[in-house]
């Protein structure tokens, strides 16, 4: 039985200004550029003014925000027409989800990859007959990103036989394992960390300290590797000074030669441009947006053919409403699309300078011990927008200081009280451990105990498992490994 009965429920909707608003906050300096580029070229009636924006000299950060000049309104007037039919159907079809145009607009590095890097040097060998050529080329194509092949001479071989039909020797899978092992980078295509180590070892100028370096990594591999030095001075019955020599040879090595490429390729084509600069200028903070926005308009031609379309009065013709749709459609478009600009160069002005307040001991001194706790609540309150938008803001977003280019997300961490009271950052803290560490007897390294003791002695009550977690986020090794001769 069908009955109708009324219920009440509470949404939440954004308009299609929001999902663009959204959008925009998200994408750094470069990436707003091409937007608005992208939407010079499609929307006839957005055009750019002669003079770009040049951003004024910034207030102290300490300046009440509710005091900030809103954007000025566009000076055209096109008249009340807008209505919630008029939307345009590709705004209203938008997804809700921000990933669509940050895709299409984020730039990318074609870099050659270690595997292609080895191939080249494959291919270079002579007489390379067409079995040897597919063989190495699989092979090769088990080189994981660390540089190792995990998979044995006998699995490489059941694996051709059963996916190809190609019958290759365990002999002449070897002969092109040794092959690829004498390739550069060195240590690439071994087993295991042994293996690795060793065939470095190998490929270099002949020394006692590197003969005896391997043979400690051939016999006495496992006490090593956990620093069981004394262990293995006594059953090699060598001296402290020359297992010392020995272990400065390994440790020069690569224990991830893959790992090394792949970072030499990211540095080389990593390039950050800031998006906004933060100058200390006589005690005074200043905040430049270093974003080359351009001053957007509507187009006077298209507002002059809206309102020739408005003043006739009949409008059975179907080319002219189709015409008078499409003109009105196009100008609705580039005012969405200027607001959205507008309001996305405000927000980031006002986030940025409720940051600068919150840490301005910090952009004064560049001092890590200068951070106070700071989470994106901190900065919602301060400049009045949500916690989704702060986040968006920090989202990728770098600022250059006296004292180099930090990303925006490096200023917000956690809190703790010290013995005084006194609320101090967990960048502190841990700026605080890397200091114990970097001045620690390395003979005697200090274990998580004690340096959580000496965290303490300084006013920071911290655990030890949170020492430890700390140490781990600094990429720091536990005592035993940071052990040295």
């Amino acid at each position: 039985m069908i009955r109708q009965q009324l219920s009440q429920k509470q949404l939440q909707k954004l308009s299609p200004l929001q999902i663009q608003q959204a959008k925009l906050l998200e994408l750094t300096g470069l990436e707003i550029e091409k937007r608005i580029n992208q939407e010079l070229e499609d929307n006839p009636a957005l055009e750019e003014e002669d003079k770009p924006v040049h951003d004024e000299e910034a207030p102290d950060a300490d300046e009440d925000f509710e005091q900030q000049e809103q954007p000025e309104q566009e000076d055209l007037s096109l008249g009340d027409y807008r209505t919630e039919d008029d939307i345009p159907d590709y705004k209203l079809q938008q997804s809700y989800y921000s990933d669509q145009s940050a895709k299409e607009d984020i730039p990318y590095v074609e870099a050659e990859s270690l595997q292609e890097y080895l191939l080249n040097q494959f291919y270079l060998r002579p007489n390379l007959s067409e079995e040897m050529r597919k063989t190495g080329e699989y092979v090769i194509g088990n080189v994981d990103s660390e540089g190792y092949i995990r998979r044995s001479a006998e699995d490489l071989s059941d694996d051709l036989a059963f996916q190809y039909g190609m019958e290759v020797p365990v002999a002449k899978i070897e002969e092109i394992l040794h092959v690829i092992r004498n390739m550069d980078p060195p240590g690439v295509g071994a087993f295991d960390l042994r293996q690795c180590l060793i065939i470095q070892l190998e490929r270099k100028e002949k020394t006692p300290e590197r003969a005896l370096a391997v043979r400690i990594l051939k016999e006495q591999f496992d006490a090593f590797s956990r620093h069981l030095y004394e262990k293995v001075i006594r059953l090699l019955d060598i001296s402290e000074e020359q297992m010392k020599d020995a272990v400065h040879e390994i440790t020069q090595l690569n224990p991830r030669p893959g790992n090394g490429w792949e970072s030499n390729i990211e540095a080389k084509s990593t390039h950050i441009t800031p998006d906004f600069i933060v100058e200390n200028v006589n005690g005074e903070l200043q905040l430049v947006t270093n974003e080359k926005v351009p001053e957007l308009r509507v187009s006077r031609e298209y507002g002059e053919m809206l309102n020739g379309y408005s003043a006739q009065k009949d409008r059975t013709n179907r080319e002219q409403r189709d015409a008078f749709s499409f003109v009105k459609q196009k100008i609705d478009s580039a005012k969405w699309f200027i607001d959205a600009i507008k309001q996305r160069n405000t927000t980031l002005r006002k986030t940025m300078l409720a940051i600068m307040s919150l840490q301005k001991d910090f952009f004064l001194s560049g001092e890590a011990s200068d951070l106070k706790p700071m989470i994106l609540k901190d900065v919602a309150e301060r400049c009045g927008y949500d916690v989704t938008t702060v986040s968006r803001v920090s989202n990728s977003k770098y600022v250059q200081t006296n004292f180099g280019v930090y990303p925006l997300k490096y200023f917000f961490s956690g809190g703790m009280l010290n013995d005084e009271g006194e609320e101090v950052s967990t960048s502190e803290i841990k700026a605080f451990l890397k200091k114990c560490v970097d001045e620690e007897e390395k003979s005697n390294p200090l274990t998580d105990d004690l340096l959580m003791k000496k965290l303490k002695e300084h006013g920071y009550d911290v655990a030890r498992r949170t020492v430890a977690k700390y140490r781990e986020q600094m990429n720091i090794p536990v005592a035993r490994l940071r052990k040295e001769i």
